[in-house]
């Protein structure tokens, strides 16, 4: 067992609650160990147009089944949906994929993944993937923040110390985002379970002078924009990529788990901040994707996190590709 400072305990043990955890992340008993095994290989690769994107595999949570995960379904609906995706029903599986973008001579990497084992003790994978894929971290140039969830920003602290794993990255977020999670009594304001997330969020990243802060919807690298897709969190963004004909949407928590989602988009999920908008979002987002005929991922997606969305009566098919 690995013996955490008091504080880091109550945080863990905060995070459990948040995540639906029965324990601190770091006292999970070895019988909640990983059950559904690792991808041969932990990264792909693929083209849209000049830019080289890389899946990295990050992990998996195996999350018990909770009547709470989505408000307006059963377990028992849940468990369907999974079934007639070809899933497990044992539990909910959530997987965790970074995305890395060569852009000429530039990486740009989305998300930082979950700061092995900082979020769940069975996602530790992506330095490991990362150097099987022969991307230094040190030549990382920009990091696009989807949100300030722990999955996807906890890889940017080290374990313990919060030092920044990559200090000479520029970090991108949009201002909405980051000023949210630091504005000036916001902590207090949180549910306890959120507490210490953003208690570590504001001691930690006020401190750092390498984040850039955006409104809109700009270019934030070459040929890729950033997408407004609020209501996962407010500031919550997607990101799209195109080079010459062809473009992807890199959807991040916009329909974080699509064998639930991509049939009943309007499930709401209960890490959705507000889940009116969020629904509202994910329907924009997937009919975009379908009219321009993109192709899409999300960060949740079953490895490597790259699929095809097709309208399917009121809701839409989901189909993983093999790449």
């Amino acid at each position: 067992m690995t013996h955490l400072s008091r504080r880091d305990a109550l945080v863990a043990g905060s995070l459990a609650a948040a995540f639906g955890l029965a324990k601190p992340l770091d006292w999970i008993a070895p019988a909640q160990a990983q059950t559904i095994p690792d991808p041969a290989v932990g990264f792909r690769r693929y083209k849209v147009g000049t830019i080289e994107v890389t899946a990295l595999y990050d992990g998996i949570w195996e999350k018990p089944h909770d009547p709470a995960f989505i408000r307006n379904a059963s377990i028992e609906e849940t468990r369907e949906a999974l079934a007639k995706a070809g899933q497990t029903t044992a539990f909910m599986p959530i997987p965790l994929t970074v995305v890395v973008l060569k852009i000429g001579d530039r990486y740009v990497m989305v998300d930082a993944g979950s700061g092995a084992g900082q979020w769940q003790p069975t996602a530790t994978k992506l330095m490991s993937n990362m150097a099987a894929a022969g991307i230094d971290p040190a030549r990382i140039d920009t990091i696009l923040i989807s949100h300030f969830h722990p999955d996807h920003i906890f890889g940017l602290m080290n374990r313990g110390t919060s030092a920044p794993v990559f200090p000479n990255a520029e970090i991108v977020v949009t201002a909405t985002e980051y000023k949210w999670w630091t504005e000036p009594g916001r902590v207090e304001k949180l549910p306890d379970a959120r507490k210490p997330l953003g208690q570590r969020i504001n001691a930690v990243f006020p401190g750092w002078k390498n984040f850039k802060l955006v409104d809109g919807e700009p270019e934030v690298a070459p040929g890729v924009r950033l997408v407004k897709a609020p209501g996962h969190t407010p500031g919550h963004a997607a990101f799209h990529v195109s080079s010459g004909n062809q473009q992807l949407m890199i959807s991040n928590d916009v329909a974080y788990v699509p064998a639930l989602l991509a049939p009943h988009p309007d499930w709401q999920g209960s890490y959705d901040q507000d889940s009116v908008t969020a629904v509202d979002t994910r329907r924009k987002l997937i009919d975009r994707v379908i009219a321009e005929k993109m192709a899409i991922c999300g960060a949740h997606f079953p490895f490597p996190g790259s699929g095809v969305f097709a309208k399917d009566g009121a809701g839409y098919g989901f189909t993983p590709t093999a790449i």
